[in-house]
């Protein structure tokens, strides 16, 4: 039997554990009595995960002694909406929440991001539980307390930082995904080693094939890596004051190009990082910061793995405008008075912060992509 892996998140009062493993969705009550204050919970879950693992949880929840009635909204990331927040918030209060009723999110990060701003604005706060259910939640968006929802104006402008009582890494949940979604998650996986760890991502290099497969073992190393690298940054930065802001590396990219395709499903978010950590790395490479063979090296693995890797590869892009992808970037959260704010790296493993980039060299760069979408 596969034993079960604890990361803990040193947060002071705050803290909490990463379990990382399979089978832990059937035993969770125990693990959430634990920690629970109270005796009740709300499920928040869509319907693409409910039908695999809500009637497991709501067992092993009734076998602690725990009641629980669950919310559903519609997969993908349309729910992480205002109208999505109003339902679930408007549920928990007709049902009778109380400051001890703890949130349980069961599902992908989309769920994860919508269930924990709500435990974190009703009543002021409220326990809450991530159960991430995708490769992609597990590895990043399940760890750190980042909560909120989408506006027309970018991702993520609306939420609050509200740290979990505990995180069910079920690597056993991995099997029912699509391998879209596994690629998908991968690509934060491999995000861990750009930023800050060359030979993790030495050993993706090697092993990122078994993992995309279906090996256990290789997936739970990745999560346990991965949240160990996390949790170690979260710990020191809780609220991205700095250092925190290198998880961000591709995202101020990608933001831009999951908001240019609308949220619609035709580019998921692991896909546009990893066409945007592929970007950070050729704008680096054109400011002179990085070695040519770096961003190839990782341009080539992500693709090598079945991730889109180029502006080309996403469907639609050819109408799209640079001038547009760049005022989607100055919205961006992390901007400051209108300049955007980077993650650029030296080489593989030596990520950093800057925002003295040139906006020309930006929309430059934006501009030959979009016109090889154009001509492909």
């Amino acid at each position: 039997m596969t034993t079960i892996q604890t990361v803990p998140v040193a947060l002071g009062e705050r803290s909490y554990d990463i379990r990382v493993g399979p089978h832990l969705i059937e035993n969770a009550g125990a693990e959430i009595g634990a920690v629970l204050r109270g005796k009740k919970v709300f499920i928040v879950t869509d319907s693409s995960v409910s039908g695999f693992w809500l009637e497991p949880l709501i067992a092993s929840l009734k076998a602690a002694g725990i009641s629980s009635t669950t919310i559903a909204v519609p997969p993908g990331e349309g729910s992480k909406s205002f109208e999505s927040y109003e339902h679930v918030v408007t549920k928990m209060l007709e049902s009778g929440v109380d400051r001890r009723t703890g949130v349980v999110a069961l599902g992908g990060g989309v769920v994860g991001d919508l269930a924990g701003f709500c435990a974190a604005s009703v009543l002021r706060g409220l326990d809450f539980i991530q159960i991430p259910t995708t490769l992609l939640a597990q590895v990043d968006s399940s760890v750190g307390g980042k909560t909120g929802i989408n506006t027309a104006q970018g991702k993520n402008l609306v939420g609050a930082f509200h740290q979990p009582r505990l995180v069910l890494a079920d690597t056993g949940a991995l099997a029912t995904l699509p391998k879209r979604e596994i690629l998908a998650g991968y690509a934060e996986v491999v995000k861990y080693g750009l930023i800050r760890d060359v030979a993790f991502f030495e050993w993706l290099e090697q092993h990122g094939a078994a993992l995309i497969a279906g090996d256990e073992a290789a997936r739970i190393t990745a999560v346990v890596e991965s949240c160990k690298a996390k949790a170690a940054v979260v710990a020191a930065d809780e609220h991205e004051a700095g250092l925190r802001e290198l998880l961000n590396f591709g995202h101020t990219f990608g933001h831009a190009l999951e908001a240019a395709a609308g949220y619609d499903g035709s580019l998921l978010h692991g896909e546009a990082v990893s066409i945007g950590m592929v970007q950070a790395l050729e704008l680096s490479r054109r400011l002179g910061l990085c070695p040519g063979q770096d961003t190839e090296r990782a341009r080539s693995h992500l693709a090598g793995m079945g991730l889109m890797a180029r502006v080309r590869d996403i469907p639609g892009a050819e109408k799209w405008k640079a001038g547009d992808l760049l005022a989607s970037m100055r919205r961006d959260k992390k901007a400051r008075d209108g300049t955007i704010r980077f993650v650029l790296a030296r080489g593989i493993g030596e990520a950093f912060t800057s925002d003295d980039v040139a906006p020309d060299a930006v929309q430059g760069m934006l501009e030959e992509d979009l016109s090889a979408a154009a001509g492909a």
